[in-house]
């Protein structure tokens, strides 16, 4: 049994990083993607009972966090190479990796390693303009993190209404190894971290 919950996260550290984070996204080129991505990674090590695997009946924690990127293929279709450490990566490291793992899986490239046993997926169609995305788990999995764009948002601050950069996040999660208050707690951490560019 499957559920799914959803959030509009502020998405400050995209849409107004403070000068650290805005110097290392200016001089290493980094893609929203890369910013969102260790946000997951963060959160999933915070939210453990989300990040690990459904076998023999019970919840197998992962050891780290092992984050599977969904890409589209060139010809047609889809895989999810894994991000390994993906906590643990600096933002450079991590959209280092991320090019390079994007470019092997369309070219047919990766290896073995790279495709097994990622401990949490997430999909991400926001630079196609999708705002909403519903993910499917994939087993043994027991969680999926869905991405849409990052869209300009009203919110309101302090009784003043200012416009925000936000993002839709969407968890699909496997009831047997968690529920919708450990749901909301991911989307939460998610959520703080995103308007949070010194803790990535």
């Amino acid at each position: 049994m499957r559920s799914w919950s959803t959030a509009v996260a502020e998405a400050g550290v995209i849409g107004r990083p403070d000068p650290v984070v805005k110097a290392v996204v200016k001089r290493e080129r980094l893609v929203p993607a890369a910013l969102l991505l260790k946000s997951v990674a963060l959160a999933a090590r915070q939210v453990t009972e989300l990040n690990g695997y459904w076998k023999h009946g019970a919840f197998v924690p992962a050891g780290g966090v092992r984050l599977g990127i969904a890409v589209s293929l060139r010809g047609g279709g889809l895989t999810a190479p894994a991000l390994a450490n993906a906590d643990t990566l600096s933002l450079p490291e991590l959209m280092e990796a991320l090019r390079d793992l994007v470019s092997r899986a369309r070219g047919g490239r990766l290896r073995a390693s790279e495709t097994a046993d990622p401990t949490l997926t997430v999909t991400n169609l926001g630079d196609q303009g999708v705002e909403t995305v519903f993910g499917v788990i994939y087993p043994p999995q027991v969680a999926l993190v869905g991405l849409g764009c990052v869209v300009e948002r009203p919110v309101a601050v302090d009784g003043m209404l200012t416009v925000h950069p936000t993002v839709t996040a969407t968890l699909s999660a496997d009831h047997r190894a968690s529920d919708g208050a450990t749901g909301a707690r991911f989307l939460t951490a998610l959520d703080r971290l995103l308007q949070r560019p010194e803790e990535l």
